[in-house]
């Protein structure tokens, strides 16, 4: 992953982590249910923005390097690993 790529992650998951502890701010204010909700939704939609990214560069950079190489056991390895992936996220 490219440096600016990196720090680019770096600062969302910082402001994930900046959702995360006001989310137990509020809760320890017993703040408004809903409000709570709308809070948990946003951190939730950052991770899965980060996810994305993440994503992204391991498509176009670990897939792409094991597509084109010569080890059929690799290719196989890492297609496999992006479908373990997918079948964990849609099973939660």
């Amino acid at each position: 992953m490219e440096q600016n790529e990196k720090a680019a992650l770096i600062n969302r998951l910082k402001s994930v982590a900046g959702h995360v502890s006001g989310i137990a701010t509020m809760v320890e204010q017993d703040r408004y249910c809903i409000d709570l909700i709308k809070q948990i939704q946003a951190a939730q939609a950052a991770l899965a923005k980060v996810n994305q990214l993440i994503l992204d560069n391991h498509l176009h950079t670990c897939l792409t390097t094991a597509i084109r190489g010569d080890n059929p056991d690799e290719r196989e390895r890492v297609l496999s690993e992006i479908s373990d992936v997918f079948s964990v996220t849609n099973r939660s």
